[in-house]
């Protein structure tokens, strides 16, 4: 909720921007290009249809590509000068798009004209972008080391580690919720009022305490015994730090500091913010066409199924997500109802529950597509991990908590 307020300043102040921006540069356009020649006067420039549509569709066009950009995943803990750069980097992309789509359209009384415009009109954007977005960066760290915004984090571990990390993260304005042990063997190096429960009880810690972050500061040296608590931190769909120095039990992970604290997120994939955002889109997109255009197949198979075998088109089943969250997965049924009374199994290539017409879905994944409404709603990505059902994860698990 804090992440989505501090997010909406930012997108409100882009917006407002852009349209200034772009009222003030049509104003340039009227006195010095021949934009519509039976425009007497500014206020019958603004009237005409071609204008109207341009100061209410650019500033939308900034904000999707301030979206892509992935300016606004992460609204706390911006750094200025990462900031400068990326707003300018972004403006400038823009300003050339908009330039050749366009200003490039109009008629100059000199061709030097077209240079002006486009610096007038980058510099309107970037300062006019960058001077409140400065101000809200400004006020959100201010309210953050005051703690006004301190985000709330649960430390995991209650030893001389946690201890230390605790300072570090509360001298950046953090509000320290409490410690959990790691168990009842480790020394407890916090005041007994600081403890704010057992990791048994970590559900009702989370939701009393309303924790925005949870972080991994555990004495042992066990990497089993790490994985299986970070294992059970996920379920709680909250960002997880872990310390650098236990970064040996873990693969693929993106290795930084957070603002000079040796702390590593173990929940953000390797993409950068701008390949996430169009992952995201890209989803959904694909997602939507895939589900339309072959809606006739998709309408033969149905009637397939039905013949093949008595039962229902789809088959449903729950599968485990990202961080722990289930959801139920969709298929063309390709076994015969009840397949699975006796327990969960893994399927063979002759396996005697599949129908005659279902080895023909799976022998060419007919039977996936309606997990693309799975995608649609946010449940799983064409690329990326394949959700397995709980059964077999807690399987694995226990013999390999890294899974």
């Amino acid at each position: 909720m804090k992440r989505s307020r501090e997010a909406a300043k930012y997108i409100l102040s882009d917006f407002i921007s852009a349209a200034v921006a772009w009222f003030l540069f049509n104003w340039l356009r009227y006195e010095e290009l021949a934009v519509y020649e039976g425009a007497t006067s500014f206020t019958s420039y603004l009237g005409y249809m071609q204008v109207l549509k341009g100061q209410l569709f650019v500033p939308f066009f900034w904000l999707i590509l301030y979206y892509f950009s992935g300016y606004y995943n992460k609204p706390f803990g911006k750094s200025r000068l990462t900031e400068l750069f990326s707003t300018f980097v972004t403006t400038l992309i823009g300003v050339v798009f908009i330039f050749f789509v366009v200003v490039l359209n109009d008629l100059p009384r000199s061709f030097h004209i077209y240079y002006e415009l486009f610096f007038v009109l980058l510099g309107l954007q970037f300062f006019l972008t960058y001077i409140p977005r400065l101000a809200i960066t400004q006020s959100g760290l201010r309210k953050i080391k005051s703690r006004e915004l301190a985000m709330n984090v649960l430390i995991i571990g209650a030893g001389k580690k946690a201890v230390r990390i605790a300072g570090d993260l509360y001298r950046m304005g953090y509000h320290i919720s409490g410690f959990i042990p790691e168990d009842d063997a480790t020394p407890v190096e916090v005041e007994k009022e600081l403890v704010a429960g057992t990791l048994s009880g970590l559900a009702s810690v989370v939701a009393d305490k309303k924790i925005d972050e949870l972080v991994l500061a555990a004495e042992t040296e066990d990497n089993k015994k790490l994985l299986t608590i970070l294992y059970s931190l996920y379920h709680y769909k909250l960002p997880i730090k872990v310390l650098a120095d236990k970064l040996s039990m873990l693969s693929q992970v993106k290795i930084k500091t957070i603002r000079g604290i040796p702390l590593v997120n173990v929940t953000e994939n390797n993409l950068s913010a701008v390949e996430k955002n169009i992952k995201f889109v890209m989803d959904k997109v694909v997602s939507v066409l895939v589900l339309l255009i072959f809606s006739p197949m998709y309408l033969y198979i149905a009637w397939r199924v039905k013949k093949d075998s008595p039962g229902p088109v789809f088959f449903r089943q729950e599968r485990i997500g990202y961080m722990g969250k289930p959801f139920y997965i969709y298929k063309f049924r390709t076994m015969y109802v009840d397949a699975e009374d006796n327990g969960p199994l893994l399927s063979s290539e002759k396996d005697k529950r599949i129908t005659p017409f279902g080895h023909i879905l799976r022998k060419y994944r007919l039977d996936e597509f309606p997990q693309f409404w799975n995608v649609l709603k946010g449940d799983m990505s064409i690329v990326g991990p394949r959700p397995e059902r709980k059964y077999f994860i807690d399987q694995i698990v226990k013999k390999a908590p890294f899974y």
